[in-house]
């Protein structure tokens, strides 16, 4: 007879093909039940990122170290319950999002906002619950690259901010509220009591992952977030050239000063492929990106290339993902949102780690 002790020393001993370590330590099992020679194995998959084959791969895992011990049938059930960490009482101003994830990028130009909104839309795509923060005040392109809302952002009877909805996300930008040609004039206080208002005033609801489109630079933006709530981690966006490496190098300088973990680097604009005879051309050079992340210690998320179908779908209010599922670039991305989401799952489940220390860019 098989007991549920040597089925749970046996699991034990499985790794995740993700995550690379054991599904007891990392608390991905949930139970495992024995009825005779019919073992039950229930798990707790931390993300929706985590696609069918990997699921498969675990499953074929699991089936190896229990049948040896003389089970003749073995279920695995796998639910997806996102891992996240429990907000702390000095930050509980958002209530509803299990994880923010900010996009970023140490100087304007360089596709921040269409990696955010194509991120954000992949992590849907991928099964999650998912809301769009445009913190980008002073700059909202959010609003053009989404495209007229299905349902427009409004006041609920209780005084709260009710989110658009826009392609399946629920979306707060200022540029709902402000005039299309009117300019931000604000100081710093002005924006703190705005994004409070963005974060505390609006029912986002129950959310997987709330994605933030940061504004450019280490302003007063990134600081009031991170004074607010807790941020999971940080994806930051560069081009391949110098001058964008440098911002970037000064960008995760200081997510490190208010102990924001960088997930990973992401190289937009890495090269132009031609449509008709597939030249690449490195107009902005290339490489940077998967160095930058090489030096100071973190992951290389995947390169983005200069597409004109990347660029027609902001432009025209639908992003690639949307447009063209099936494209390579909507492939891109999705790999970018799976990456950040099984980062932040990492973040949240193992044992924490000290930021690299910086090295100098040469």
């Amino acid at each position: 007879m098989i007991t549920e002790d040597q089925v749970k020393t046996a699991l034990a001993t499985v790794i995740d093909p993700v995550f690379e370590k054991d599904i007891v330590s990392y608390r991905i099992l949930r139970s495992a039940e024995v009825q005779g020679e019919d073992v039950m194995v229930r798990l707790d998959i931390p993300t929706h990122a985590y696609t069918l084959p990997m699921r498969r791969e675990l499953q074929n895992r699991i089936e190896a170290v229990i049948k040896p011990l003389g089970a003749k049938r073995v279920t695995v059930i796998a639910d997806v319950n996102t891992a996240f960490t429990p907000t702390p009482s000095d930050k509980a101003t958002l209530k509803g999002p299990k994880n923010v994830l900010a996009i970023a990028a140490g100087k304007g130009g360089v596709g921040k906002s269409t990696v955010a909104v194509n991120v954000a839309l992949a992590l849907l795509k991928h099964g999650a619950k998912v809301g769009l923060l445009d913190a980008d005040v002073f700059g909202p392109s959010i609003p053009t690259m989404l495209g007229a809302p299905e349902v427009p952002a409004r006041a609920s009877e209780d005084s709260k901010i009710i989110p658009a909805q826009m392609h399946g996300l629920k979306v707060v930008s200022v540029g709902f509220f402000v005039d299309k040609d009117e300019a931000v004039v604000w100081r710093g206080p002005m924006v703190h009591r705005l994004l409070q208002q963005f974060l505390g005033d609006v029912d986002w609801g129950d959310l997987d992952y709330l994605v933030c489109d940061l504004p450019p630079g280490t302003g007063d933006v990134q600081l009031s977030l991170s004074q607010l709530i807790p941020i999971a981690g940080a994806v930051m966006v560069t081009t391949p050239q110098e001058v964008s490496i440098v911002d970037v190098v000064k960008g995760i300088a200081m997510f490190e000063k208010v102990e924001i973990p960088i997930l990973g680097i992401v190289e937009n604009m890495s090269y132009y492929k031609c449509p008709a005879c597939g030249h690449h051309d490195e107009i902005f050079s290339h490489g940077g990106g998967k160095r930058l992340a090489q030096e100071v210690g973190t992951k290389f998320f995947g390169e983005i290339p200069i597409d004109t179908r990347i660029r027609f779908g902001g432009d025209a209010g639908v992003p690639v993902v949307i447009a063209s599922p099936d494209s390579e670039n909507a492939a891109l991305f999705m790999d970018i949102a799976s990456r950040a989401a099984i980062e932040i799952a990492r973040g949240v489940l193992g044992k924490p780690k000290r930021s690299p220390r910086l090295a100098v860019i040469k």
